[in-house]
């Protein structure tokens, strides 16, 4: 699968940037220190003065890349879930079994993440810790149909979109299969979230026991 995935250039909505990062070192270095300073001290105390004060440049050389931190942080979170998005094809696209192909899916979303060589300008264990404390803050906000009008959530939904249709398959009778797959899908985020910071109310201390979690929702949620 890593053989595939550094042949596949991750896509994110063109909109969320001035520049594209990934077509300068400049960028680049953006990304991955904006990665590292946003996990430090999160999205709220992040700012460009303090990103150009690390990377040693210009504040106003990071505005020519981004409009502002929201949309940086939508950059990243978009870039995230089209890594996932990419990872689940490859896992699932060989699987003919709807039960073993929705099994994958949870062990996706769920497994414990490790670098990937792929790309080198991106830590993806500090890009999940990210999603894990700051996903829901790039959404709940004022400007969230407007920003959802211009497709900047369109991957999370693509992948809720292939968790849906792994579900029918199962049960094609079942009513909620969306808001099943949002569910799940944001409780492989919430579990983790919970585990970190409220481990009292989750029964959840592993990614191993949220796995099996989901799946035993699943499974006995789809039983005709």
């Amino acid at each position: 699968m890593k053989r595939l995935l550094s042949n596949i250039k991750i896509q994110v909505n063109e909109n969320l940037y001035n520049k594209d990062p990934e077509t300068s070192d400049l960028g680049k270095k953006i990304i991955q220190n904006s990665i590292e300073l946003i996990h430090e001290i999160g999205i709220e105390s992040f700012t460009f003065k303090k990103l150009g004060v690390k990377i040693q440049s210009n504040e106003s050389s990071i505005y020519r890349y981004f409009e502002n931190k929201h949309k940086l942080l939508l950059y990243l979170t978009s870039w995230y879930w089209s890594w996932i998005e990419y990872q689940l094809v490859f896992n699932t696209f060989n699987l003919s079994n709807p039960t073993d192909k929705i099994e994958r899916a949870i062990q996706v979303f769920t497994q414990p993440v490790s670098e990937d060589s792929s790309y080198e300008h991106i830590n993806e264990v500090l890009l999940n810790e990210i999603i894990i404390n700051e996903f829901s803050k790039s959404y709940l906000t004022k400007e969230v149909d407007h920003e959802n009008k211009e497709g900047y959530f369109s991957v999370f939904k693509r992948l809720i979109t292939r968790l849906q249709e792994m579900i029918v398959e199962i049960n094609p009778e079942y009513s909620y299969p969306y808001s099943l797959a949002s569910t799940v899908l944001e409780a492989s985020i919430y579990q983790s979230f919970l585990k970190d910071h409220f481990p009292s109310i989750t029964d959840c201390s592993s990614s191993e026991q949220t796995k099996n979690f989901l799946l035993h929702l699943i499974t006995n949620t789809l039983k005709k």
